[in-house]
């Protein structure tokens, strides 16, 4: 990737995490561990991939993105602001009463927003159904969604896996958030849904494997993906839960608690020295 590029992508991926610690902290609730590991691919395909016009968000042509992990909404919503689709001044009303942004994504409420998540397991069966859309109507249109590796104990998600495959949607690109937590703890003291790489092979899927937070590796991923043809293509990733935060950083207690004033000025100051770094 060529530097220049990468380091604007690192720095607006620095922004959007500051979104999602802006949005947690003033909504008093929310789940900031997931949110931050996936900020950079978020920020990789709405800046580097998504054919999407903020000024249009229901755009026929546009590509799809469903966050079918609905609960990380404010990485979703912080990338979303951060791409010009509504002010970032909304973040701070996160989950209030009224407000645009609510707990989890809402496509009739939210610009830019193509699905209402939040069941664990639905995001990828209606990212799977626009891609057959797109597929009968002969749209050029692709559907990308990301799940959590704790979601993926679901049942519904392979039978979504299972209906991709079996439609040769490769218009599909589902990406598996692998950070190795969720709300109870290790995703393999809970219940492992390991191999994962195994089962989507099994399920008939091409498998990538990825470096969460690593540009250069992000876009050979994605560029690995559009060469698939027949099949849909699984990116499964390797995060770091919390990223970015120091004492966020792979501790499972905070995958749905917000911080409290001190712990938000820390947050805001590593992020704001991790800017200010990139901009030397």
């Amino acid at each position: 990737m060529d530097a220049t590029i990468k380091k604007q992508l690192e720095k607006t991926a620095c922004k959007v995490r500051m979104g999602v610690i802006e949005g947690v902290f003033n909504a008093k609730s929310g789940h900031p561990g997931g949110s931050l590991s996936i900020s950079d691919v978020l920020t990789y395909l709405y800046f580097a991939k998504l054919n999407v016009d903020p000024k249009n968000p229901k755009w026929a042509d546009r590509d799809r993105f469903v966050l079918s992990k609905g609960h990380c909404a404010p990485a979703l919503y912080a990338v979303l602001a951060e791409r010009g689709f509504f002010d970032k001044s909304e973040l701070k009303s996160l989950r209030h009463i009224g407000a645009m942004l609510q707990g989890h994504p809402d496509m009739k409420g939210t610009p830019g927003v193509d699905m209402s998540t939040g069941s664990l397991g639905q995001g990828i069966s209606a990212a799977a159904g626009m891609a057959l859309g797109g597929k009968l109507s002969s749209a050029a249109y692709k559907v990308y969604t990301i799940l959590g590796d704790g979601e993926i104990e679901e049942g519904q998600v392979w039978e979504a896996a299972m209906f991709a495959a079996h439609n040769k949607l490769d218009n599909l690109v589902a990406i598996v958030d692998n950070n190795g937590l969720q709300i109870d703890g290790k995703i393999t003291d809970v219940c492992s849904p390991m191999p994962i790489t195994d089962k989507f092979e099994a399920f008939g899927w091409h498998v990538i494997t990825m470096d969460a937070h690593d540009f250069d590796d992000i876009e050979r991923s994605f560029d690995e993906a559009e060469k698939i043809n027949g099949k849909p293509v699984a990116i499964v990733m390797s995060s770091v839960k919390g990223k970015g935060v120091s004492f966020m950083e792979n501790q499972v207690g905070w995958h749905g608690t917000a911080p409290n004033a001190e712990q938000y000025a820390q947050a805001m100051d590593e992020l704001n020295k991790r800017l200010e770094s990139l901009e030397d």
